[in-house]
């Protein structure tokens, strides 16, 4: 069933989140940072940073906190036994810190399809703020959805 390119401009759920240092440490062990930076408060105030950095792509992860991060798809009709992880990107304004409060606010930017319809596409866009409003990343991520029926 193809996705409904009506749904373009649709925001989703924010979701609220303070950064925690422990999450923080096990984020960069569990993707092999080694910078102690990352993961020793007082090696992040010597390299000049208030408290432990958030690791790259660590941001991503914020949505992952609701309950079900995944309902927006299923809201759109997919089958999530169809949905491959396409792509993703980061556009950092400024550093994120342990303690942070932050949102991110999704919305869906793009839908298209490809191989005549076998294999779809839906961008989402997600700005995280501060709770004082200043920007801290613009993340980006693209599933892919197959549509084995549809003839490539």
């Amino acid at each position: 069933m193809p996705v409904d390119p009506s749904v373009i401009g649709t925001e989703l759920q924010p979701t609220d989140l303070t950064i925690d240092s422990g999450r923080l440490r096990f984020f960069a062990k569990a993707i092999g940072e080694t910078d102690p930076v990352f993961t020793d408060v007082e090696a992040a105030k010597s390299a000049g940073h208030p408290n432990l950095p958030v690791p790259p792509t660590f941001l991503f992860s914020i949505e992952l906190e609701r309950p079900d991060p995944f309902d927006w798809v299923s809201s759109l009709g997919i089958d999530l036994r169809r949905v491959l992880h396409g792509e993703q990107r980061f556009v950092y304004h400024c550093l994120a810190y342990a303690g942070d409060a932050v949102t991110a606010n999704p919305r869906i930017v793009d839908v298209y399809s490809k191989k005549g319809g076998a294999l779809e596409f839906v961008v989402k866009r997600t700005a995280v703020v501060r709770a004082d409003g200043r920007l801290l990343a613009d993340l980006e991520s693209v599933l892919v959805v197959r549509n084995p029926e549809e003839q490539s």
